[in-house]
């Protein structure tokens, strides 16, 4: 079982029903919506999921369905879209917008599969990137005033004898400041307290 669902929403109950079937019995965990409205109305509170519509669909189609979970949701939902009614402008249009994936009814079901796992596993590297960020700002968020200058002044490259000059304090201070942010950053080397400075930056 994986730790995201799939939401799948269609307007046809034997392809929603074949979907889940199929989804099911790999394991991943799978739920269905009748259409675009009923899906908005129910929207799930999942973090992250991964979501497989069809295009034309009653009262909200596709496209505008897209549309809104992108303004709702960013990358944290993938699309995958599913339809029997396919040309090249439509999937250049979809895959602008944000769509992974674009596939024609009738379909393989080890294509939609694929395509499923491909977002499943980038959901879950994304989970995991997040949580170390996260991590990283509490350890950050615990140094003191002092702790946080030795820290973003050796992220910056500069030396023991520069930080001191900077800070008005003597090489062996700073030696010691640079021990204690190590140990609350729960860094091994200079290389990963850099790496641990710059995955918050880039946050």
């Amino acid at each position: 079982m994986t730790d995201h669902s799939v939401f799948v929403i269609d307007d046809d109950q034997a392809m929603r029903d074949s979907l889940l079937m199929l989804l099911r019995g790999e394991g991943i965990r799978a739920r269905d919506f009748a259409s675009a409205m009923q899906f908005l109305e129910q929207l799930p509170d999942d973090k992250s999921a991964c979501v497989i519509t069809d295009l034309r669909m009653p009262q909200i189609e596709g496209s505008e369905l897209i549309q809104r979970l992108k303004a709702l949701k960013g990358e944290a939902w993938p699309v995958i879209v599913i339809t029997g009614h396919a040309d090249v402008p439509l999937a250049v249009q979809l895959m602008k917008a944000g769509v992974v994936d674009f596939i024609e009814k009738p379909f393989d079901p080890n294509r939609i599969l694929e395509a499923v796992r491909g977002c499943l596993s980038a959901l879950a590297r994304q989970g995991v990137e997040s949580e170390a960020r996260e991590q990283t700002a509490a350890r950050l968020a615990s140094l003191t005033p002092r702790e946080r200058q030795v820290f973003d002044a050796l992220i910056d490259g500069k030396s023991n004898k520069e930080i001191a000059l900077a800070l008005d304090i003597s090489p062996r201070t700073v030696e010691i400041f640079r021990a204690k942010v190590m140990q609350k950053m729960q860094a091994q080397s200079l290389s990963m307290l850099v790496r641990l400075g710059l995955s918050v930056a880039d946050a």
